[in-house]
């Protein structure tokens, strides 16, 4: 594929350019990681098509929003760079736009709810930025941000909804089309919209222009209810956290209307096992939102069979405590990790009994659960959930078949 002649393409409307774009690259060069962009056998040969990973996780601050935070901040005047800067953020912009704004001596507010986890305010005030909290939701944090920006005469950077941001986003898809040339699809995730608005300025550029595919977490279908006049509810506790997002930017609409073919949404189980292969398979960690792409290629493999597909892991900040929660329930999923609840009588030697089948199925025993007192059953009976770790699916199902055989009541604990 090629960049073709813009003269002889149809005139656009639109505030953003793939010559906007390309002075961005120029613009931010060496300031920013060219991170890689590799060709995932394993995760093709899962998905049915050729999978390319644009690595966006190995920026500095682990997410690509550094790129358009950085263009934003080099357009300002000198007035502007002298005040300092403002913006509304819990997330990966707010440490993007810190780190650049303090390494080009540029004052950085960032405004925060209070109900921020600490966790956030301390890696955002460890690259410079000065932190308010404010609120006790975004849009009462949002609504400060602006007060304060007239107030003290600060420039508001938007987190998506602003050209120039956009256009610093889309110089992934620069990257990724150079180091990879062949691809006939992207995949984005889309929160606001900024990413998938300068990724796809690129995509439509060129010759002949990709499928463009947007992806949004199930609880927050905002972007998709706009442009395909739906009335999804929008809300909830999601995986995908960096795209949970309720008012989608409206510069990015326009575009994403334009020159986005297609928005999938994807459910919660669906990130956490595109997450999980992610860190088993690649050896890369990425949040859910940076693994909406593959989600989605997973959940609707009809759509995307023999494609060549460019997926770009847009951040790689995730709590650990929240991966490994993620890991083990993909496990569970899989029938490697599971709970079974059997029904024993309480007398001698009956746990022993059970043991004997886990032993002689080879499969490991991790933790025991006793329940005597809160129970249906006679006072004589008694309530075991054994969590135990197999090698497969199918070394579980031989355990239960045969306990059930020698006569016990087994049920399986399932995940929601």
């Amino acid at each position: 594929m090629s960049q073709s002649n813009t003269a002889s393409r149809p005139a656009t409307n639109l505030p953003l350019t793939i010559d906007d774009v390309r002075a961005a690259q120029t613009r931010i060069a060496g300031a920013v990681v060219h991170t890689p962009t590799m060709h995932s056998i394993t995760l093709s040969q899962i998905c049915g098509a050729e999978i390319w990973l644009k690595f966006e996780n190995l920026q500095f601050t682990a997410a690509y929003k550094e790129r358009g935070a950085l263009n934003a901040l080099l357009q300002l005047t000198d007035e502007q760079r002298a005040r300092g800067v403002i913006a509304a953020s819990a997330g990966n912009h707010s440490q993007g736009l810190s780190y650049h704004g303090t390494r080009l001596g540029v004052p950085v507010t960032i405004v925060m709810p209070r109900t921020t986890p600490t966790v956030k305010v301390m890696q955002t005030e460890s690259v410079g930025g000065n932190v308010v909290l404010e609120g006790e939701t975004f849009d009462e944090a949002y609504a400060h941000a602006r007060k304060l920006e007239k107030e003290l005469g600060l420039t508001f950077v938007h987190p998506f909804d602003d050209p120039n941001v956009a256009a610093g986003a889309g110089t992934v898809a620069l990257e990724m089309f150079a180091d990879a040339p062949d691809l006939d699809c992207i995949v984005v995730p889309i929160g606001g919209g900024g990413l998938i608005s300068g990724m796809s300025t690129v995509a439509k550029s060129l010759d002949p222009p990709l499928d463009v595919v947007g992806v949004q977490a199930a609880l927050y279908p905002s972007m998709y209810d706009r442009i395909k006049g739906a009335d999804l509810p929008c809300g909830g506790d999601t995986l995908a956290e960096g795209i949970a997002v309720k008012a989608p930017g409206e510069f990015t609409s326009q575009v994403i209307a334009e020159q986005v073919d297609d928005i999938l949404l994807v459910d919660e189980a669906q990130l956490e096992r595109a997450v999980s292969l992610l860190l088993q398979i690649e050896k890369t960690v990425v949040e859910g939102a940076g693994a909406a792409g593959l989600a989605a290629v997973l959940a609707h493999p009809e759509r995307f069979e023999g494609r060549k597909i460019g997926l770009v892991l847009c951040g790689g900040n995730i709590d650990t405590r929240l991966l490994a929660n993620v890991l083990l329930r993909d496990l569970a999923r899989s029938g490697r990790l599971a709970r079974l609840r059997i029904t024993l009588q309480d007398r001698p030697g009956a746990l022993f009994k059970v043991m004997r089948e886990f032993d002689a199925h080879n499969v490991n025993i991790i933790e025991i659960y006793h329940q005597r007192i809160f129970t249906t059953l006679p006072a004589k009976g008694l309530i075991t959930d054994i969590e135990c770790e197999a090698r497969d699916r199918h070394q579980l199902e031989a355990l239960v078949a045969a306990l059930k055989g020698k006569g016990y009541a087994v049920s399986q604990v399932e995940l929601d």
